[in-house]
């Protein structure tokens, strides 16, 4: 029998996984005092070539954030070497994801007029390295071009060449009038969706586990979306048109929860799906807010995601195990660097933590 091609992406992989931080690790990250100790304490960890390279041009909290993104690149990178030709378009299309995360925050620059210098240390990229690799189409010196178009409106127009104008552009006379920015962000998340789900499609008998994978991040957004609008007290229609398509959970037990009470309500439904440590309606009248119970649901999937992806690992299940601890581990960390920026006590940041708790 001929050796599954994933076996290699296997080993090398595996090989890298112990760099991710542990428990432990988080930890005494967790405990450092200040912006200037945790990045003394990054310089000894995986992260440390990126804080090193970007110090002698950078400082503070635009240091840790090249750090963290030039090392989830370089993480991407290596998933995207080691994925066989077989999955490389589904790994491809999922990593559009870091496109879509450049272009929302390149959009929203325009929109508050903020320089290039000011918005080009936040960019996903790893210097010249393309940010969505061969998933994406973006270079970084195309999202710093995109960055000098002055105009929102000159931006979408720019975007044509890229293959994104077809989504946004039917936007534009919208964003004229109301000067919303939402539908553009929200048109270009499903688009990337709708894609990511396409690649997927059935044709070689392991792609089954990585959509379930994708639909499960669609229904902790639309889980989201639905709490946030329950929170504010709006109507079912004007959250409907929020949901992203794809998911397991359809719009109707979606509209099913939304009318069976208030927010507690919708947190007990959203709990029954789930085996969360405690009752989400306990959590969000302990925190007083919404925070925490957006933790758990997210730290919930990733318990389930990893656990069905490695019950699979000679498959395309592999890759996005290690996609999916690389995105963590730079959400967590990113939190915690924004935690001693501000000032916000330990307390208060280590429940909003994904990895340590998983």
């Amino acid at each position: 029998m001929a050796a599954s091609p994933y076996a290699v992406a296997l080993g090398r992989l595996r090989s890298d996984f112990p760099a991710f931080f542990s428990p432990e690790t988080f930890a005494q990250l967790l405990a450092t005092r200040d912006l200037d100790a945790l990045l003394q304490f990054l310089e000894s960890t995986p992260y440390g070539p990126e804080v090193n390279q970007a110090r002698a041009t950078h400082q503070g909290i635009a240091l840790v954030e090249i750090a963290l993104n030039r090392t989830l690149i370089r993480r991407n990178h290596l998933a995207w070497a080691a994925t066989p030709f077989a999955g490389r378009a589904a790994v491809g299309a999922y990593l559009r994801r870091w496109d879509l995360e450049n272009l929302e925050l390149i959009f929203a620059s325009r929109l508050e007029g903020r320089t290039v210098s000011e918005t080009d240390d936040h960019l996903i990229s790893s210097r010249e390295r393309p940010a969505g690799l061969a998933g994406g189409v973006l270079t970084l010196d195309d999202y710093r071009a995109l960055l000098e178009q002055p105009t929102v409106e000159a931006l979408a127009s720019a975007l044509v060449r890229f293959g994104y104008g077809a989504t946004i552009l039917p936007l534009v006379e919208e964003f004229r009038r109301t000067r919303d920015i939402f539908p553009l962000r929200f048109a270009l998340e499903a688009d990337y969706y709708r894609t990511v789900l396409d690649a997927l499609k059935f044709f070689q008998g392991d792609e089954g586990i990585v959509r379930r994978f994708v639909q499960s991040e669609i229904d902790v957004r639309n889980e989201l979306v639905a709490l946030k609008g329950k929170l504010a007290e709006l109507p079912f229609d004007r959250v409907a048109v929020r949901f992203i398509d794809g998911g397991t959970l359809a719009r109707s037990t979606f509209e099913e929860w939304y009318a069976s009470g208030g927010l507690p309500a919708l947190l007990d439904r959203i709990g029954s799906t789930l085996a969360p440590p405690a009752p989400l309606a306990d959590v969000y009248r302990a925190s007083d807010g919404l925070a925490e119970v957006e933790a758990i649901l997210w730290r919930e999937r990733a318990r389930a995601e990893f656990a069905r992806l490695r019950s699979f690992p000679l498959s395309l299940s592999v890759i996005f195990a290690y996609l999916l601890r690389a995105e963590l581990e730079w959400r967590d960390v990113r939190r915690i660097a924004f935690a001693r920026l501000y000032g916000v006590p330990r307390e208060k940041v280590e429940p909003l933590l994904v990895v340590p708790r998983l």
